[in-house]
C-alpha cells in the first residue's frame, strides 16, 4: 500500500550514488533495520540513563529507555492515524520512521550520561564542543558502519537525518549569542546536513535566530521529543523510587517548597496514593496511555510546508498532561539528579573522563609524534593520518565519547592505575 503522505524529497538519501535494495522491506524500514544491527545501538545496553549501567539489572539503560520512546512513539502514530481527521490508511505518519528515529535519538550520548555529555563538551570548548544529538547526527551521517576506506555512515535517509535533528544552530552561531554553548547545537562541520533536509529551500531570516531554529522541527521528530519526555518523566521517577532516593516522606518535603496548583497537586497526590497502595506500574501504565493521547495533529504552514507533509503538520500536547510530565520530571530532577550520591558519581565520571582526554591530547595533539599507541589499531591509524588537528580532535572524542561506562572505567584504570591490568588486557 503506497502512502501518499511521503514523496521522494522525504526518502532522498544523503549519498544519492548509493543504490539501496529494492526488496519488501521501504526506505523507512531499512533505516530502522540498519540502526537496530548496528554496534552504536548495542553501546545503549551499557550506558547510564539514570544510574551507572551494571548496578543493577532493574534500572534502565540508554537502550532500554530508547526502546519504550520508540514504543511510545510507534503508539502516538497509530493513535493520531485512528483520531485525527487528517490522516487516513493511505495517508498516515510512518511509524517505522518514527521507531527509526526514537531508536537512533540517544546513540550519540557518551558513558555516564548527561554529566559525560557536559564533560566531553568543556573538554572541546575551543575545539568544537560535543553535544549529544549532534553525535548522533555524526554517527548516523558519517561514522556507523564506517571502515578504512570511507566515513560514509549510514547513508540515511532525508526522513530520518530530519527527524533526528532537534537543534539546527551551529556552535560558532551559537557562540555569537553568548558563552560557548552548553548543548543543543549542531557542530560547525555539521551545516551541509542542514542544507540537505532543507534542499533548495531558503531558510527565513526570523528562523535564523537561535530560539526560533532550534524548535523547527518536522512532526516525527515532534513526535519522538514528546515521547522521550514522556518516557523519561515518568521512569525517571519509577527508577528513583526503586532506588529509594524518592519516597513518600521526601515527596511530602518537597511538596511544601513549591507552589502547586490544584491540578498538579491533584496529580502529586494521586501519585503518593500509587506509592502506599503498591500500584506505581499501573499507575504509570495509565499515564503513558494518557500521554499518548494527548498529542494532537493540527495543520502547519511555514516555508517548507509546501516541499514536504513532514512540515505541513505539527503536533500540539494537551496543555495540562504536558504541565503534569514537567511535575514528574521536576521532582526526579530535585530529588535523584540532584541528590548526593548521584553528584558523587558524576563527580567520578568528570575526573575519569578528564583524565582519559588529557592523556589522548598529550600525545595525539599536544605532540604529535609520541611514540605512545594508546588507541586500537585502526583509531590509532585514522588519527594519525589526519593532519587538521580540529579533526584530529573530533576523532578522539568519538572514540571516548563510544565507550560505554565500563570500557571508559577500564580504560582509565588501565591508564592510571598500576595495579590493574595485563599484556593481555589490552582490547
Amino acid at each position: 500500500m503506497q502512502n501518499s503522505f511521503y514523496n521522494s524529497f522525504d526518502t532522498e538519501v544523503l549519498h544519492s550514488a548509493e543504490t539501496r535494495s529494492k526488496y519488501e522491506r521501504t526506505p523507512f524500514q531499512q533505516d530502522r533495520d540498519r540502526i537496530i544491527h548496528s554496534s552504536s545501538f548495542r553501546r545503549l545496553q551499557a550506558k547510564t540513563q539514570v544510574f551507572f549501567s551494571g548496578e543493577y539489572d532493574f534500572y534502565r539503560t540508554r537502550l532500554t529507555h530508547s526502546i519504550e520512546v520508540a514504543q511510545i512513539g510507534r503508539s502516538i502514530c497509530h493513535c493520531l492515524q485512528l483520531e485525527s481527521g487528517l490522516l487516513d490508511e493511505e495517508f498516515f505518519i510512518d511509524p517505522e520512521l518514527v521507531e527509526a528515529i526514537c531508536l537512533s535519538h540517544d546513540i550519540g550520548h557518551p558513558p555516564f550520561g548527561h554529566a559525560g555529555e557536559d564533560t566531553l563538551n568543556l573538554l572541546m570548548k575551543n575545539l568544537g564542543g560535543f553535544e549529544g544529538n549532534a553525535q548522533t547526527l555524526r554517527i548516523l551521517t558519517e561514522t556507523i558502519y564506517s571502515g578504512p576506506a570511507d566515513r560514509e555512515g549510514m547513508n540515511p535517509t532525508r526522513a530520518l537525518i530530519d527527524g533526528v535533528m532537534k537543534y539546527k544552530m551551529l556552535y560558532q552561531d551559537m557562540i555569537q549569542h553568548g558563552q560557548p554553548p552548553r548543548n543543543h547545537f549542531l557542530y560547525n562541520e555539521q551545516e551541509k546536513y542542514t542544507q540537505f533536509i532543507f534542499g533548495a529551500a531558503v531558510v527565513p531570516l526570523d528562523l535564523r535566530e537561535e530560539k526560533n531554529l532550534n524548535t523547527f522541527r518536522s512532526v516525527e521528530c515532534q513526535i519522538m521529543d514528546w515521547a522521550d519526555d514522556t518516557a523519561y518523566s515518568i521512569n525517571d521517577v519509577m527508577d528513583g523510587i526503586a532506588a529509594g532516593l524518592i519516597t513518600v516522606e521526601k515527596i511530602e518535603q518537597w511538596a511544601k517548597r513549591q507552589s502547586l496548583n490544584p491540578e498538579l497537586a491533584d496529580s502529586l497526590s494521586s501519585l503518593l496514593d500509587a506509592i502506599h497502595k503498591r500500584e506505581l506500574n499501573r499507575f504509570f501504565a495509565r499515564k503513558i496511555g494518557e500521554y499518548i493521547r494527548a498529542a494532537k495533529l493540527v495543520e502547519a504552514t511555514n516555508f517548507m510546508s509546501g516541499i514536504t507533509r513532514r512540515y505541513a503538520y505539527k503536533i500540539e500536547i494537551d496543555r495540562a498532561v504536558r504541565a503534569e510530565a514537567d511535575l514528574f520530571s521536576l521532582i526526579s530532577r530535585d530529588l535523584v539528579f540532584r541528590s548526593p550520591q548521584i553528584y558523587q558519581l558524576e563527580y567520578k565520571a568528570d575526573y575519569m573522563l578528564k583524565e582519559i582526554f588529557k592523556a589522548f591530547q598529550e600525545h595525539y595533539l599536544a605532540d604529535p609524534n609520541s611514540r605512545f599507541v594508546l588507541l586500537p589499531e585502526f583509531t590509532e591509524k585514522y588519527v594519525r593520518n589526519e593532519k587538521d588537528i580540529l579533526r584530529r580532535a573530533r576523532l578522539i572524542c568519538d572514540y571516548i565519547a563510544g565507550m560505554t561506562d565500563v570500557f571508559a572505567i577500564r580504560t582509565y584504570k588501565r591508564l592510571f592505575d598500576p595495579d590493574f591490568g595485563s599484556i593481555m588486557d589490552l582490547v
